[in-house]
């Protein structure tokens, strides 16, 4: 496998397209409850191609990632060669921009002396979609780029 499996939930939202996969593969409905009960291991292979089929498609349409911690915000925006990084960081131990009233605070405080701003881009590697995922499963989370876009135009990031 390449990436991830889809949890049970994820593949309940793709019913369908999974029975599409199914029937690509020449598979009937009765040919795969057959193989769920006397080959589980090959069901499970399926699973797993299926699962990398739904992350290359959605890891290729991804624009924006954001990844929040306690003093930090990363935002990246998914060019074509490379990716570029806004870096949010808060020095101050006691806002938490997790919580509501520390991103509040950081809404509020943006110029303070305790805010600082980075910007970095990088060249993917030979795989960019494996590179996304990897962001993805340290805890980044595909968004639209309404933040990314925000802070770019904050910082003059655009030439």
């Amino acid at each position: 496998m390449k990436y991830a499996r889809l949890t049970k939930e994820q593949l309940e939202e793709l019913h369908q397209e999974f029975i599409n996969f199914l029937a690509t593969q020449s598979i009937t409905a009765d040919e795969w409850e057959d193989i769920k009960t006397n080959k589980p291991e090959v069901a499970e292979e399926e699973i797993d191609v299926f699962s990398d089929l739904v992350w290359e498609g959605v890891l290729t349409k991804a624009k924006y990632l954001e990844h929040f911690s306690k003093d930090q915000i990363h935002l990246f925006e998914l060019e074509e060669t490379q990716m570029r990084l806004i870096a949010i960081k808060v020095n101050n131990d006691t806002i938490d921009i997790t919580t509501r009233e520390g991103y509040d605070w950081l809404r509020n405080n943006l110029m303070n002396e305790a805010v600082e701003f980075y910007n970095a881009s990088k060249e993917y590697s030979d795989d960019k979609n494996l590179d996304r995922f990897k962001i993805i499963q340290q805890g980044a989370n595909i968004t639209k780029g309404e933040l990314y876009q925000y802070f770019s135009d904050l910082i003059e990031l655009k030439e």
